[in-house]
């Protein structure tokens, strides 16, 4: 379900600092503990433990019929891949998805990890494609802190892909804004778009998620009615963070250093949202 969305105030940003900074601690948790034999439900119990300790909802167990934590999604399935009891093996490319709300905000936000060992041709061309995923996500962040219209954001995803591979860009999931709700307007697309987008300005929250296919773009669901699968069986992959623009520059609320580490390469630096 998707919220109007409105512009946030500064106290209203300062409060989705905490959301954020829970879901980041989560995930957090979950990359320490992902391995070969764990199983998606353990990293799902993980996950739910770090966000109820801090006071939080894991909000994914809002939407109408999900009952986890984390989506988790393994080599071919391209989102909401539902948590289950199947052991991780070497190799596999795993992108967990996770948020939280606290405080009548929310936050959003995806990693992926390579499991070591495996084959390693295609071990290899996993990581690659986490890594350029996860470099167009930083493009566009990097983006969103000069941008006039959100839809720059998207043509820098698409530019660092096309840059950078020949993967495909999924057209059917795509970023959203976030704030009291978890899936808010504006759409936040990864590629150009013919029309520019809403303006960014003080009090735009977006998450910005780019879902990159190794193969095909075309998706199935399967019969949960949750997991999306590439329709060829190759690989996809997503990372997402969700992002606040303030009268100060750019805060990333679910990165731990407000995207100071992937923003560096651009020569920006992310500014704290202050209390008041």
């Amino acid at each position: 379900m998707r919220g109007r969305g409105h512009v946030k105030s500064r106290r209203e940003l300062a409060a989705m600092r905490e959301p954020g900074r829970i879901t980041a601690l989560a995930l957090e948790a979950v990359q320490a503990a992902i391995r070969p034999g764990v199983t998606p439900l353990e990293l799902d119990a993980i996950a739910e433990g770090v966000i109820r300790a801090h006071g939080a909802v894991p909000n994914f167990q809002l939407e109408p019929g999900y009952e986890h934590t984390l989506c988790v999604g393994v080599n071919d399935v391209v989102v909401h891949g539902i948590p289950d009891e199947r052991p991780l093996e070497a190799g596999d490319l795993v992108t967990v998805d996770c948020g939280a709300t606290i405080g009548g905000f929310h936050g959003d936000a995806a990693i992926t990890v390579v499991l070591p060992g495996g084959d390693p041709e295609r071990t290899a061309a996993r990581q690659r494609l986490s890594d350029v995923t996860e470099g167009a996500l930083w493009a566009g962040i990097a983006a969103l802190a000069s941008a006039k219209q959100l839809g720059e954001v998207g043509a820098a995803v698409e530019d660092h892909i096309e840059a950078n591979s020949d993967f495909g860009i999924s057209d059917d999931y795509i970023g959203h804004g976030i704030g009291r709700a978890m899936h808010e307007d504006p759409p936040v697309f990864n590629y150009r778009t013919r029309v520019a987008g809403p303006a960014v300005k003080p009090g735009l929250c977006v998450a910005i998620e780019p879902i990159i296919h190794a193969g095909s773009t075309e998706t199935t669901i399967d019969d949960d009615g949750w997991t999306v699968r590439s329709a060829d069986g190759s690989d996809a992959c997503q990372w997402e963070h969700s992002v606040a623009v303030h009268s100060g520059g750019i805060w990333v609320l679910t990165a731990l250093d407000g995207g100071a580490a992937g923003l560096a390469p651009f020569g920006i630096a992310p500014a704290p949202i202050a209390d008041r």
